[in-house]
């Protein structure tokens, strides 16, 4: 028998500071568990993906000043078999608008993990961990201007 599986709109946050992408690892997990990942969540009931991806950042870094450029796209990823989820992802661009540090921890309250954010350079995306980088080619289109 076949399990379905439920899609779930989520978000995930290119924001970029230079040629430089703002990426998370989990301090307590080892890297072949759970690899380098960009903030992101839920999209929650009549959010836009632009809206979800500014309190996404906000709220998973645990610092505030960030500007949402736009909306690069959107791709499934199949979570199975994990999960029997789809992730519907949505890709937003955006920058920070204040001073970030090179690298913080943020102890998250939902379940204590405890996740070090850095900044690592756009030639180094191809690390991010399941299906997070798919449209780091993207930017290039987004923040070249018109001829």
């Amino acid at each position: 028998m076949t399990m379905e599986k439920t899609k779930i709109d989520t978000v995930r946050v290119y924001c970029l500071r230079g040629d430089h992408l703002l990426v998370f690892r989990h301090m307590d997990e080892s890297a072949e568990q759970i690899g380098i990942q960009v903030p992101g969540g839920t999209i929650r009931p009549g959010q836009s993906p632009l809206v979800a991806g500014k309190r996404e950042v906000i709220a998973a870094t645990g610092q505030e000043g960030f500007a949402v450029d736009g909306l690069l796209g959107e791709t499934e990823y199949d979570l199975s078999p994990g999960r029997m989820e789809i992730e519907v992802r949505s890709f937003v661009l955006a920058h920070p608008i204040t001073s970030l540090p090179k690298r913080w921890v943020v102890n998250q309250k939902s379940d204590g993990a405890r996740l070090e954010y850095f900044w690592l350079p756009l030639t180094s995306a191809h690390v991010l961990q399941a299906g997070q980088g798919a449209l780091i080619g993207a930017i290039a289109d987004f923040v070249r201007p018109a001829p």
